[in-house]
């Protein structure tokens, strides 16, 4: 499989699967939780409030693993990991773009001073269990 169709490939499941499990490192082991994702030219944001344990975690180590993917239908079930760096972003201009009325739960409005934007920039991502094939692996 060549890189164009690896990333089309990784590009879909990304896509069709917003919600995933995002792992930051809390003294020195891994911490997960599901987030929400929007990708951007395999750019990922997630929205979240600045008083968190994940944005302390990224702030002192930004290594983070994602996992996106797997319908739940059994073994074969395509699904990325993503290896990347997160920082912390607070651009009105992203929030205004990201925002969405499901926020409202936790959020007044995207100029909600705790309302902040993870950025991950992925290194690699690796597209697993493509129908039995060994993983496929796109350097960033």
């Amino acid at each position: 499989m060549d890189q164009q169709q690896l990333k089309e490939q990784i590009v879909k499941i990304i896509d069709q699967n917003k919600i995933g499990t995002l792992a930051t490192v809390k003294n020195g082991k891994p911490h997960s939780r599901y987030m929400t994702f929007f990708n951007e030219n395999l750019t990922l944001y997630t929205p979240t409030d600045v008083e968190t344990h994940k944005v302390e975690e990224i702030d002192e180590n930004p290594n983070v693993h994602i996992l996106l993917g797997y319908d739940g239908e059994g073994f074969g079930d395509s699904y990325v990991e993503v290896e990347g760096t997160a920082s912390i972003e607070k651009s009105s201009e992203l929030k205004q773009r990201l925002w969405d009325d499901m926020l409202k739960l936790w959020f007044d409005g995207p100029e909600d001073e705790n309302f902040i934007i993870l950025k991950i920039k992925p290194e690699q991502i690796r597209l697993m269990n493509k129908k039995g094939e060994p993983p496929h692996t796109l350097e960033v």
